[in-house]
């Protein structure tokens, strides 16, 4: 029987409930620990914090980062924060620990431009380990960066990229809708942005990601974040918006060249959106226009994003890595039953 890759969950909540949960469901791995330091979730099994039918799976969740990190172990599934300079301390444990690492801290997909010396530390510190790690996701991670990058496999030459990503989020979770600032006044919204609270993080590392792939030198990566403002009463299962109050985000990311616009990046993610789609266009030759109708779920796309890269990440060379260094990958044949 091939040996399974063993996986430690880092962070257990709703995103890292939703992987683990998936994660269970491939032959070919085994959860062998888990990792968060909320009160009402540590000594509980882990099947039972994120709601598995088939609980108790005989793993508990433990706050003792170092002891779970010190279990026999290939790679870490990390999903605790957006921010990088948050889980510096977190990363680096995990590779000291001598494992791989795909993580969904979307500052981490493309670090180089806003977080260069804490890429280099990471880079190095896990070429002293011989392991990789990866941030990833759906976005970052693949609809505003892989697919463009992969759909210019057809194209001669690029001159200009868009890509626009329209979410309802009235049917994701509470915590992303609170996120994005549904309910609140436009006034308080414009407060949260200004205190780095609202934002869809990901569209300068997307920009950054899709220029250095494509060979824009860029001078400048500018992003704008607006409200989405509510015509009607929205009615989600968790919150009601009335009218003239915040349904969302409006973001925009564009990567200019001497006074040029080479990238555009449009993201509405808000309550009750209309016509929801992810689509990317690449002016060239040829032109080329791809949409998925409904657009790529987020929550159900990121599990499977992060759980397909683990078999990428452990056969990469060592070292801080992205997606769009990475092969597609994808687990077949192998779900449970």
């Amino acid at each position: 029987m091939k040996k399974k890759i063993r996986v430690i969950q880092y962070g257990i909540g709703p995103i890292g409930a939703s992987i683990v949960r998936l994660m269970r469901q491939k032959n070919s791995l085994e959860i062998v620990g888990a990792i968060d330091t909320d009160a009402k979730k540590v000594g509980r099994d882990l099947g039972e914090v994120v709601g598995a039918s088939d609980a108790p799976w005989g793993v508990l969740v433990s706050a003792d980062a170092a002891s779970v990190l010190a279990k026999p172990a290939d790679v870490v599934v990390h999903s605790t924060s957006s921010y990088l300079t948050s889980v510096m301390d977190q990363l680096l444990a995990c590779l000291g620990a001598g494992l791989c690492i795909v993580s969904t801290c979307e500052e981490l997909a493309y670090p180089f431009r806003k977080h260069p010396q804490l890429s280099k530390t990471l880079d190095e510190a896990a070429k002293e380990e011989g392991v990789a790690l990866l941030g990833t996701g759906v976005n970052p991670g693949f609809v505003m960066d892989k697919l463009p990058l992969t759909l210019s496999a057809v194209s001669q030459w690029v001159d200009w990229v868009s890509a626009v990503r329209i979410v309802d989020a009235s049917k994701r979770r509470l915590p992303l809708q609170k996120k994005i600032g549904a309910g609140m006044t436009p006034d308080e919204f414009r407060a949260q942005v200004a205190a780095g609270v609202i934002k869809h993080h990901g569209l300068p590392e997307s920009i950054a990601m899709v220029a250095d792939g494509l060979g824009f030198s860029l001078d400048d990566i500018s992003e704008t974040i607006e409200p989405m403002i509510a015509e009607e009463v929205i009615k989600t299962e968790f919150l009601e918006v009335e009218p003239g109050q915040v349904a969302g985000v409006h973001q925009v990311g564009r990567g200019t060249a001497a006074g040029q616009e080479k990238i555009f990046m449009e993201l509405k993610m808000y309550v009750g959106a209309k016509n929801p789609a992810d689509t990317v266009v690449l002016n060239g030759d040829p032109n080329l226009t791809l949409t998925i109708p409904g657009g790529t779920h987020g929550d159900v796309a990121t599990a499977a994003v992060v759980v397909n890269a683990i078999p990428s990440i452990l056969a990469a060379n060592a070292g801080l890595r992205t997606s769009r260094d990475l092969p597609l990958s994808f687990f077949p044949g192998n779900a449970v039953g």
